[in-house]
This record gives C-alpha cells, sequence and structure tokens, in this order.
C-alpha cells in the first residue's frame, strides 16, 4: 500500500536485544533468527568477528525480507585477544568466570543495520569491564544458576554477575547485548525514525 512504512526486523533471536530495541523506542515489526555459524575463523580478532557476524545475520535475514529494515547485532566477550564462548555447560561457565575474576575484559559490539534500499551501515562499540575477584564458591553457585546459557563469556551483567563488576568504561547495554546510542544513531542516519509519544 502507498505510504506504508517498511517494517523493521530484528535479526536476533536474543530476548534481551528484543527488549533493549523496545526500551530505544523502536520496536520491531517481527524478529527472525538468522541461523549462522559463528564460528571465529583462524586468526580472527574480536572485533572483527563481533563486526562479521552481525554483517553476516542482517544480509542473511535481508536476503529473504526485501523492502525491509533490518537490525542485526553480536557480542564478542574477549580477554586480550582470547575470544570467550557461549558456554554450552556449567563447567565450560565456570571455566570462563575464572578466567575474569579480578581481570579487566573487553565486550566487543558489532550493529549492522541494512535499509529498504539495500544500503548498509554498521558500528563496532567496545566497553572495558573489570571483574572483582571470586572467590570458587561464587563461581560454583553463579555456574549452578544457570544465567549463564545463552551468553557471551558466560555471564549477565543485567543479573546476579553485575555484582562481579568492579568498573565498567563504555556502554553499559553493549554489555547487555544492544548499544543503544549506537543502534538509534545508524537507523536514524538512514531515515528511520521512532514513532512519536
Amino acid at each position: 500500500m502507498p505510504g506504508t512504512r517498511p517494517k523493521l526486523i530484528l535479526a536476533s533471536a536474543s530476548p534481551r536485544r528484543l527488549a533493549l530495541l523496545r526500551q530505544a523506542g523502536y520496536a520491531p515489526d517481527s524478529v527472525l533468527a538468522a541461523g549462522i555459524d559463528e564460528t571465529a575463523r583462524p586468526g580472527e580478532l574480536p572485533r572483527g568477528l563481533a563486526a562479521r557476524l552481525a554483517a553476516e545475520k542482517a544480509r542473511a535475514v535481508a536476503r529473504n525480507c526485501p523492502d525491509a529494515w533490518v537490525l542485526a547485532a553480536d557480542t564478542v566477550v574477549a580477554c586480550g585477544r582470547r575470544i570467550l564462548p557461549k558456554p554450552a555447560t556449567a563447567d565450560e561457565a565456570r571455566d570462563c568466570l575464572a578466567l575474569l575474576s579480578g581481570r579487566r575484559h573487553r565486550v566487543f559490539g558489532g550493529v549492522h543495520v541494512i535499509d529498504p534500499a539495500g544500503r548498509e551501515r554498521a558500528r563496532s562499540v567496545v566497553t572495558a569491564v573489570v571483574f572483582k575477584r571470586l572467590a570458587a564458591g561464587e563461581i560454583a553457585a553463579y555456574a549452578a544458576g544457570g544465567e549463564w546459557r545463552d551468553k557471551a563469556g558466560g555471564y549477565a551483567i543485567q543479573g546476579r554477575a553485575g555484582t562481579f563488576v568492579r568498573s565498567l568504561n563504555g556502554s553499559y547495554f553493549n554489555v547487555v547485548g544492544l548499544p543503544l546510542y549506537e543502534t538509534a544513531t545508524l537507523l536514524e542516519g538512514l531515515g528511520l525514525r521512532r514513532p512519536e509519544g
């Protein structure tokens, strides 16, 4: 129909990203997981991995959704150049927390937008996070609680793991899963305005 606004699609199955996008004032018309392989390439650095995965997610969904706005994001947690996994088991979650304990790590976020005309824009964001030194009992209790599931680096800063954070430099929302300022700037820069009210 003439005058109908193109749909906004969030190319992510993450409930956190959906909640953050809505918080920013952009309620997507639909949510579609891209289903891409998220394995890092040999020698790939964390920042590049986050940017590449966000782009691949956006393009995979945009191919099947012409004339729509497509937004994708990815989050990578790294200690130095070492990329931490999304743990599949409690043992892997404990390993991640033991590595992060008492140390500074970085959270890399990639955001990628494709507009209805096929134009692409991207932003990379980095947040530095310092964890307190974690006691063995704290690590065991957190791993047993299961909050680490489907979380890059094995923790959710918006949950109990928020008590582990001594300091944070950069975007808090990037660590949760979607840097709001950068996302809104990308969308507005391409001409997608937030609904009033």
